[in-house]
């Protein structure tokens, strides 16, 4: 049996979980295999500070601690299969590695529209070429964009469309507000305000049935048959879990990787889920598994993860406290920003202004049975702030009894 760790995935998830093994005293191999060509980078300045042309590859590229410089980079190498029972996997060149431990960290790739109408002129905004073709068609004087998707990427870009000075920037979603589901409809209707304000114009309530024109899109069709006219589309309509390459393993992949409360996926504890590929229940919550897609959650999966495998591999009881991450979102559109600590989605049906107006700068605080579970702040520097003071609280409140 090899004494290798695989981890399938060499993005931030993957790069984080061979620091993370090698912190916790695991020296033998590491292998990572990604489908990219590129060593990992940062993705949220993909819809903004990239399309915007601020931001080259160069300052996007994560360092990889001196601890990882042994670590073996399968770059291009995109896993197809796996036989867990065996302790392989299969790339899509044929060659088969065998492993002593695995990490997925596959991640998620884009949803894709299925309605009929050309393909060229469609964007999504998931990989550093993605974000460098999408810049090209915004930076065309007179471009008209539409897209297609009120959540965080969709705002994010369209917003930073209207920056560029697009001709036109029209935002559609089946859903009444923009990041309604994350925000509930206080805040949602607050950042609408802010979008509109800033020439972003709206098709809400609306899904898209056709996209017109012959090799290249010219126009949106929306279901209530308008037309929204568009010679740049940007598909923003949520992920799918990279799985498939885990199916026939008896494994949950009903909605990325079932985890239990250690990250260990299936009853292995020689497999771990990490990033936001993980589906994992929260203590801190109501521990139900939920996949959180933040910023914060391939660092908080992979330290967790890496502890439990390292533990396994060497013998030992892992003995440690079920994970429970306090998760953190932030999202940059126009001149301010969206702050997030907790779970704010878990409390909106209670959302009680803390600080400020929804005018102008504004904290608000998300309750479940009485119990602030999230806080999220709209506005500017000072907002953020006073969002990032309940954080200790936050980080404090003690697990839900059963």
């Amino acid at each position: 049996m090899s004494a290798t760790v695989v981890v399938a995935g060499a993005a931030m998830a993957g790069l984080r979980a061979a620091e993370q093994l090698r912190a916790a005293g695991w020296t033998g191999p590491i292998t990572l295999l990604g489908d990219e060509p590129h060593m990992p980078y940062n993705r949220p300045p993909l819809s903004k500070e990239v399309l915007a042309g601020k931001a080259p590859f160069e300052s996007l590229a994560f360092r990889p601690r001196t601890s990882v410089a042994d670590v073996r980079w399968r770059l291009g190498s995109t896993v197809v299969a796996a036989d867990l029972d065996r302790r392989t996997v299969r790339l899509d060149d044929g060659e088969t590695l065998a492993y002593a431990g695995l990490v997925v960290a596959t991640g998620m790739r884009p949803r894709r529209l299925r309605c009929p109408g050309p393909l060229s002129g469609r964007h999504t905004v998931r990989t550093l070429d993605d974000a460098q073709g999408l810049r090209a068609a915004l930076t065309r004087p007179g471009a008209k964009v539409v897209v297609v998707g009120a959540g965080f990427i969709g705002c994010e870009v369209a917003a930073t469309a209207v920056a560029l000075g697009a001709a036109e920037v029209t935002v559609v979603d089946p859903q009444p507000l923009p990041m309604v589901g994350p925000l509930g409809d206080l805040l949602a209707r607050a950042l609408l305000g802010r979008h509109e304000q800033r020439g972003v114009r709206f098709a809400l309530g609306r899904g898209v049935a056709a996209f017109e024109g012959e090799e290249h899109v010219t126009g949106v069709v929306l279901d209530d048959g308008t037309v929204l006219p568009a010679d740049v589309v940007v598909e923003s309509v949520g992920s799918v879990a990279n799985t498939e390459w885990l199916d026939g393993n008896g494994l949950d992949l009903s909605d990325g990787v079932l985890t239990d409360e250690h990250l260990r996926a299936g009853g292995r504890p020689e497999v771990v889920a990490v990033g936001d590929v993980a589906r994992f229940p929260n203590a801190r919550y109501d521990g139900v598994p939920r996949r959180v897609e933040h910023w914060s959650i391939p660092t908080d999966t992979a330290k967790h993860a890496a502890r439990v495998l390292a533990a396994h591999l060497a013998g030992e009881d892992p003995g440690r406290a079920p994970f429970a991450p306090l998760p953190t979102f932030w999202s940059d559109q126009h001149d301010f920003r969206v702050q997030s600590f907790g779970a704010p989605a878990l409390g909106k049906d209670d959302v009680r202004v803390l600080e400020g107006d929804p005018d102008g700068d504004v904290l608000a605080g998300y309750h479940t049975g009485g119990r602030l579970v999230g806080v999220v702040a709209l506005g500017g520097p000072a907002a953020a702030a006073a969002a990032a003071r309940h954080r200790a609280a936050l980080l404090q409140q003690p697990a839900p009894t059963a």
